[in-house]
């Protein structure tokens, strides 16, 4: 939901970060594999309850998964580039709930509910996907330019990200930051199914 809004303010310094690297021959999926490399550190930070230090890392994840799409755009973009990018940022989605249930054991269901929600968002957003490529629609852009369609939902990338600040800041309350996040992501996905539906009647 704010991902459109956060791009118009991100973008410009990104795309000039991007120019700088492809200029000088970095390839994008480079950076992809190395902001996933990155993120999965997170994973025993959470566990060892280092939560200041994940967050950190958590942060440069994301910054890194801003520059591959800055650099592929200055550079030449591919469907493979768009395919791996969506991969290694659902591997660390999952992987940020895993590093704290390892951390709470007593918080494990509330981190197995919300990897079950990160499933539904992410199998409603890539069958839009496939739907909308199927129908020959196009990605209206206004998260930037993209390898794919991307479907809007109340739950996005901006969304989560600001879930997982809370979680590292205030760790004791991560039942309830999970839960609430849980409820809104298959909110998203149901939401994202029925304007399937509703897309296929009208075509």
């Amino acid at each position: 939901m704010l991902d459109p809004i956060i791009r118009r303010w991100i973008d410009p310094t990104l795309d000039r970060a991007g120019t700088w690297l492809a200029v000088r021959g970095i390839p994008a999926n480079a950076i992809t594999l190395t902001g996933l490399a990155v993120g999965l550190v997170a994973v025993p930070l959470l566990a060892f309850g280092q939560y200041g230090i994940a967050l950190l890392v958590i942060l440069f994840n994301r910054l890194l998964d801003g520059l591959d799409g800055a650099v592929a755009r200055r550079s030449r973009p591919s469907a493979f580039g768009g395919y791996l990018d969506i991969v290694c940022d659902m591997i660390f989605y999952a992987a940020v709930p895993l590093g704290f249930a390892i951390a709470q054991p007593d918080h494990a269901v509330w981190a197995a509910l919300l990897l079950a929600s990160f499933v539904g968002t992410c199998a409603s957003f890539l069958g839009r996907a496939i739907l909308a490529a199927g129908r020959g629609e196009r990605d209206p852009g206004k998260r930037g330019r993209k390898s794919f369609f991307h479907a809007s939902g109340l739950i996005e990338g901006t969304e989560t990200i600001l879930a997982f600040v809370l979680f590292c800041l205030l760790p004791q309350l991560f039942p309830w930051f999970a839960g609430a996040l849980a409820t809104l992501c298959f909110w998203s996905a149901a939401a994202r199914v029925f304007e399937a539906r509703s897309a296929d009647s009208e075509s």
